[in-house]
């Protein structure tokens, strides 16, 4: 779903002609840019004509680069201006006002009561997929919140993937489906989200792409961290009201029941709640 959305932000609008290059990565991944240039270490792939996005990667960690004569997306102003009223209704779309923290909160809240599945953990998706940004979109095309890919926003009924509330209920409802399919496993539903299910069936696991790995593994400790904190947090509550002295009452003190909680471990139980 996501693929180094931090990078640049390409609209889904009709093609202009360009002669550009595909940059082949060692992962596997491409990258489409319009020129490059080195700087030390690094390759600057220029994404836009005009130069305004660029990304820098490791030179060694591009395998080669190919000539690629397929249509690019405009990505000037000049340009959009210049798109057939078609492109306009998408360009629409983009003009939706980017969500506040308080709204984006609230659609989580929302998706995640809806679709049974801890906020903390879909906050975690969130954060790894758009940062928070309901306005993200990667070179691939994927959008918003949750990085929908146009086909799959529309599978799920999604018809405004800037709309805050609609794609996270989109995306948690294709992760609360994604993990039933593979029996509440954690890793191998984060990844399908990440890869594709189908990568998953082939490589029975996670797929041995990098940035699929590291994608499972910053939501899992993103989200361990959060119940870490939160559990710290109690504890010291529970130790300052353990501290106060006692209050006198005249009723008799309720005996205790004894605890049958035992201590949590956040393995993939704790991201759903049935």
């Amino acid at each position: 779903m996501k693929f180094l959305r931090q990078f640049a932000v390409v609209l889904l609008l009709p093609a202009f002609a360009s002669a550009a290059e595909i940059a082949v990565l060692r992962n596997g991944y491409t990258i489409r840019h319009e020129n490059r240039e080195e700087i030390g270490e690094l390759t600057r792939l220029y994404l836009s004509t005009d130069r305004a996005s660029f990304v820098d990667i490791a030179t060694a960690d591009v395998e080669h680069f190919e000539r690629d004569d397929s249509p690019v997306f405009p990505s000037t102003p000049a340009e959009v201006a210049a798109t057939p009223a078609k492109a306009q209704s998408v360009a629409g779309i983009r003009a939706t006002p980017r969500a506040s923290a308080q709204e984006i909160a609230d659609a989580i809240g929302s998706a995640s009561s809806r679709y049974r599945l801890d906020p903390d953990f879909v906050s975690s998706v969130v954060s790894a997929e758009s940062g928070f940004n309901s306005h993200a979109v990667s070179p691939k095309g994927a959008q918003g919140l949750m990085q929908l890919m146009p086909g799959t926003a529309l599978q799920l009924g999604v018809d405004n993937a800037f709309d805050a509330a609609k794609n996270t209920d989109g995306g948690t409802r294709y992760l609360r489906m994604l993990l039933e399919r593979f029996n509440f496993d954690v890793a191998k539903a984060l990844a399908a989200y990440n890869a594709g299910p189908l990568r998953v069936d082939q490589h029975n696991g996670v797929p041995p792409y990098l940035e699929t790995r590291k994608y499972v593994a910053r939501i899992i400790n993103d989200y361990n961290r959060k119940k870490l904190a939160q559990e710290k947090s109690t504890a010291g509550k529970t130790a300052t009201a353990k501290a106060k002295p006692p209050v006198t009452s005249l009723k008799p003190a309720a005996k205790a029941k004894p605890s049958t909680k035992s201590s949590t471990v956040y393995q993939a139980e704790t991201f759903h709640q049935q």
